[in-house]
């Protein structure tokens, strides 16, 4: 037990992150990566495990992932054979358990890893004794189809407390039968057969909101623990506390994410309100035929924005938008808004309403009421420079007090370090006896 006791056991780590994507794809895989950089700029030690991209950010260990396809790019019977792999992939656990005797780590840290990584990483993290801390950036915990909607987009909980063939009689992914099927299979073997509570140690919860509805299931509760993401460098931003002439939209153009809302209210607005929209996804087309067709010309869709663009659309916007019509965690979208100082304007569901204080840092608006958004937007529309300038820094304020990089680093080592403690005793006693 001495090893224990040492004042020096957790000033180093070597840790494991482990996420599907080694690309800036999504607001998870932003978070993964963000938590890279963080850790390495601590002085922490990082491994990494994913999946092979041509998009991949650079990383030594990249021979050690795991071949990529597009199941949505395969024909029917080739999804039929590739099914087993959707589930458990033997290559996963292979490459993985290659990597762990290549470098040993102390820790893992899991983001996504369901449909790509699969649940074959868990088997070889226990088997190699690895303590694992798993983040949840959806409610694949309580959902087979991980978002808590049905196949009509519409928020669905019925799985939380009746029969998961909620998921193949809705068909609530993509409303195919197949992939529905799937998303069923999958969650009975992630949470049924190889159960959460046997093989992670903590669980983030990104969210409030994500924490009081995980609570609900009692074999999850004492492993969750709240910690909000974070936004890198944020001491080093110098806020805009200046009203922009536009709003702006940024992040995956799909249904779930409102965006039909806000072409509908802004049909509503005054042709001088102006709307800016970043981004890509699956509705895309759909909205510039539509802004085409109906001769919309106060939204202006920008396409996809990244890196020093997307900063420059963030610092000279009036406010952000975020229509979202499903449960949000603790979207990044905000997140980088009051970090420039740009209140936010959100509708009314899952954790956007902890993050909004109701006209000090932005409003709040009925999810899906285009009608009552359109106002909203009018009315920070016309607010004073000065009432402005006080809801900016208020934005600035809520930023450095829940998203510092440095707050976050310091929380996210003390559940480090909680796990790892916990299994050197574990082991310790195990060893023992």
């Amino acid at each position: 037990m001495a090893l224990i006791g040492s004042s020096n056991i957790f000033k180093s780590m070597k840790i494991l992150q482990i996420n599907n994507c080694h690309y800036r794809r999504g607001g998870a895989d932003v978070v993964y990566l963000n938590t890279i950089t963080l850790l390495k700029e601590k002085g922490q030690e990082v491994v990494e495990f994913s999946q092979f991209s041509e998009k991949n950010e650079a990383t030594e260990f990249e021979g050690n992932f795991v071949e990529t396809y597009d199941v949505l790019k395969l024909s029917f019977i080739q999804k039929i054979r590739q099914s087993p792999r959707l589930l458990y992939s033997g290559e996963a656990g292979k490459k993985l358990a290659d990597l762990l005797e290549k470098t040993k780590p102390d820790i893992a840290h899991i983001h996504l890893y369901k449909g790509v990584l699969t649940v074959s990483i868990l088997l070889i993290l226990k088997k190699y004794k690895i303590p694992v801390v798993l983040t949840l950036h959806d409610f694949s915990l309580l959902c087979p189809r991980n978002l808590l909607l049905d196949g009509n987009n519409k928020i669905c909980e019925k799985c939380i407390g009746s029969t998961t063939f909620n998921c193949i009689i809705k068909r609530c992914n993509r409303k195919n039968l197949f992939f529905s099927t799937m998303s069923f299979l999958e969650y009975n073997l992630n949470n049924n057969f190889y159960k959460p509570e046997d093989y992670f140690d903590k669980i983030i919860s990104v969210s409030k909101f994500n924490f009081n509805k995980h609570s609900l299931r009692e074999n999850l509760k004492p492993r969750l623990v709240h910690l909000y993401n974070f936004f890198p460098g944020i001491d080093g931003i110098l806020p805009n506390v200046f009203q922009g002439n536009y709003f702006l939209f940024f992040g995956r153009l799909s249904v779930e994410k409102g965006l039909r809302t806000l072409i509908n209210a802004a049909k509503l607005l005054d042709k001088s309100i102006k709307i800016k929209v970043a981004g890509t996804g699956p509705m895309e087309e759909e909205s510039k035929q539509r802004l085409a067709e109906e001769n919309i010309l106060n939204i202006e869709m920008l396409g996809y924005k990244t890196g020093k663009d997307l900063e420059i659309l963030i610092a000279g916007c009036s406010c952000i938008i975020v229509p979202s019509e499903c449960y949000e965690n603790n979207p990044m979208t905000i997140v980088e808004g009051y970090s420039y100082g740009k209140p936010v304007i959100g509708s009314r569901i899952g954790g956007i309403p902890e993050l909004i204080e109701e006209g000090r840092t932005g409003y709040l608006y009925e999810m899906g009421n285009h009608e009552e958004l359109a106002k909203v937007i009018s009315k920070a529309g016309n607010l004073s420079l000065e009432d402005y300038k006080e809801m900016s820094i208020n934005a600035r304020k809520f930023a450095c007090e829940n998203f510092s990089d440095h707050m976050h680093y310091e929380k996210l080592m003390d559940i480090y370090k909680t796990v790892q403690f916990n299994s050197l005793i574990f082991s310790e006693i195990t060893d023992t006896a």
